[in-house]
């Protein structure tokens, strides 16, 4: 059996920091302000478990620095997608790689391209289709996560049928007026409008009348407005699907006060089956994406491109999806 590779992941165990500051000290990554002494923590460890040296060799065989970098949008970073980054490093950097993520921060991608070099790019819904030029100029493959269904080597998932999801477990369990709680942070609008447009479309292929769209704050006293805004109609809503399982904790914040019972009176869905949705006072029914498929799949895609001699099998474009079926529906 051959012996495992070391990994970033080691080296940041070994040397007690995170495996961010690893890639930041092992990459020279520049505008990181990372004490002399960390540095030295981190070297030494790398060195002692001889992963400093192999990515040497690697970068002297391939004439590159064997960086990937993984490029953010300018976004809150929640529980789904670090599940997602974590993955997509993982298969990585078991080939030698070292990954590098970096937030887009308003910056051109030839821009980033120039500073770090990296040998593939992967795109977090960074960058639109058009703005993928200067990498295809300099020949570096790049991947991507895909929230509408376009372009190549990217994985998909598909929000409209996350929306469906949500919409056709209400439906099924015959509620017919359904209401939509919508994220107020301003950058969830990419992945809520396929949510919407799937619950949407689900209604009206069903005879029954669109939902009612409230945006739901992340305050108790709000919510309960929005909540009453649902509740408070000539057809009251009696089930809301929730833009995630925030906005869902939300609504139920906001139930308990406008006194109004769950799922008794409103039956609540998610997305993410984040851990606090399970620890909810009602557990919350949730939509469910395979971060891991995501991750990996997005992570062999990239190979396929750095590495063809491999003959790596083409991944799945989509992730597993499913329903969580818990107390609050």
């Amino acid at each position: 059996m051959s012996e495992r590779r070391v990994t970033s992941r080691d080296v940041a165990q070994r040397a007690g920091v995170s495996q961010s500051t690893v890639s930041y000290v092992l990459n020279h990554t520049p505008g990181q302000s990372i004490s002399a002494a960390t540095q030295a923590r981190v070297l030494q460890a790398a060195e002692e478990l001889g992963y400093t040296l192999s990515a040497a060799a690697r970068a002297l065989r391939s004439g590159s620095t064997g960086v990937v970098v993984g490029v953010l949008a300018d976004a809150p970073l929640g529980p789904v997608v670090v599940q997602v980054l974590e993955a997509f490093g993982q298969v990585l950097e078991s080939q030698g790689y070292s990954v590098v993520f970096q937030r887009r921060r308003g910056r051109s991608l030839d821009e980033m391209l120039r500073a770090l070099a990296p040998v593939a790019l992967a795109q977090f819904a960074a960058f639109a289709p058009d703005e993928l030029g200067a990498a295809r100029q300099r020949g570096i493959p790049v991947v991507g996560v895909s929230v509408d269904g376009t372009g190549g080597n990217v994985v998909r998932i598909p929000q409209e049928r996350v929306g469906e999801i949500q919409a056709a477990h209400l439906l099924d369990r015959g509620h017919t007026r359904l209401g939509y709680a919508a994220s107020a942070h301003p950058l969830a609008v990419v992945l809520m409008r396929g949510r919407l447009a799937g619950v949407r479309s689900l209604c009206a292929a069903r005879g029954l009348p669109a939902p009612v769209v409230v945006d739901v704050p992340l305050y108790p006293d709000a919510a309960t407005r929005a909540v009453r805004r649902l509740r408070d109609r000539e057809e009251p809503v009696t089930a809301a699907v929730a833009y995630d399982d925030e906005v869902a904790l939300a609504l139920l914040a906001g139930a308990h006060g406008a006194g109004v019972r769950v799922p008794e009176d409103l039956a609540v869905v998610g997305v993410d089956d984040v851990p606090l949705a399970r620890l909810a006072l009602p557990p919350i029914t949730t939509v469910r994406v395979h971060t891991g498929d995501t991750g990996t799949g997005l992570a062999r895609h990239l190979l396929r491109l750095l590495q063809p001699e491999l003959g790596l099998p083409e991944p799945d474009d989509e992730p597993s999806i499913d329903l969580v079926t818990r107390a609050s529906t």
